[in-house]
């Protein structure tokens, strides 16, 4: 099969169409013929250090969609012929750049009807990553005020969406030029972080979700009600803001998201009800995953990019 490969960390140049062997499901897995695969700021991260668990070149790509191919011993929560789509295996290999994957049976859903592959493959990592935090470890709950950084990217968007379908108040951080389409997602407020301090017109805040890391951790603590959290998804390194959080008497800290059919389940029906959705940057073919990346290292699109494999 066609796959997307690397013999050296490094840029986005390093990344290059490789022929390998097709995997086989085994016990608990399923083989998923892949039709779509996002691409996540993670994604750049791997392709350049080799990540959390791994000490060189690895498979890269987490979101997928497709069908399934076959199924391996036991599985019962699927056929051949299903739609699927989940985040298998973060933070080890999954290699969903490829024209098939193999994964555990439940770090997949069904995908939302309604939606094409593309769509889909847009929301498994980032969607899961804004409900596991919003929703799991914050608690979420209609009247709350919640500030949202990045509110314009992958994860921002989607976490705006998720945390007004649960009644919150929610406030973006984006630039002047994105303000209407994170207004069209629902906030009631947004900052442009270019012309004015964020922490100076935003306070009493009951959470925060950091997608940006460094300077913002500091800052956005100061932005919290007495009890409030303040969680970041930047990287590792804003583990530090437990601590700080405490010594203020807020709570706050680094997350990291784990695949979660449970969770992908929720987003489903979200997306269903239509309180959901993917915004989509850009579409491009599984061999310009290369360029793919360019784009991705910007940092600067709005919504999520998506790799075709299938069209």
């Amino acid at each position: 099969m066609r796959a997307i490969g690397q013999d050296t960390l490094g840029g986005p140049e390093v990344l290059k169409i490789v022929e390998v062997e097709r995997p086989e499901a085994g016990p608990s897995e399923v083989l998923v013929r892949v039709h779509a695969a996002g691409v996540n700021p993670t994604d750049s991260w791997h392709r350049a250090t080799g990540g959390l668990m791994h000490s060189g070149p690895i498979r890269l790509g987490w979101d997928v969609s497709g069908v399934v191919e076959a199924v391996g011993l036991g599985v019962t929560l699927y056929a051949p012929g299903d739609e699927v789509y989940g985040m298998p295996r973060l933070p080890y290999e999954a290699g969903a750049y490829a024209e098939y994957l193999v994964a555990p049976a439940r770090h997949l859903a069904r995908k939302p009807a309604g939606i094409s592959h593309v769509q889909a493959a847009a929301l498994p990592l980032a969607a899961l990553t804004a409900w596991q935090t919003l929703v799991d470890t914050a608690n979420v709950r209609a009247g709350q005020r919640v500030l949202v950084h990045a509110a314009a990217g992958g994860v921002g968007h989607l976490a705006v969406q998720i945390a007004k379908a649960r009644g919150a108040y929610v406030i973006g951080t984006a630039r002047a030029d994105k303000h209407e389409f994170v207004r069209g997602l629902g906030a009631d407020e947004v900052v442009d972080y270019t012309s004015v301090a964020f922490e100076t017109v935003v306070g009493d805040v009951d959470i925060v979700l950091d997608c940006v890391g460094g300077e913002y951790g500091p800052r956005s603590l100061t932005t919290l009600r007495q009890g409030g959290i303040l969680l970041s998804i930047a990287s590792a390194a804003e583990a530090y803001l437990a601590e700080e959080a405490r010594a203020v008497g807020r709570r706050g800290g680094f997350t990291i998201v784990e695949p979660d059919h449970a969770g992908l389940k929720e987003i489903t029906a979200l997306v269903e009800a239509g309180a959901l959705r993917a915004e989509i940057d850009t579409v491009l073919p599984l061999e310009q995953a290369g360029k793919a990346h360019e784009m991705n290292d910007t940092r600067r699109t709005t919504g999520k990019i998506v790799l075709t494999v299938v069209d």
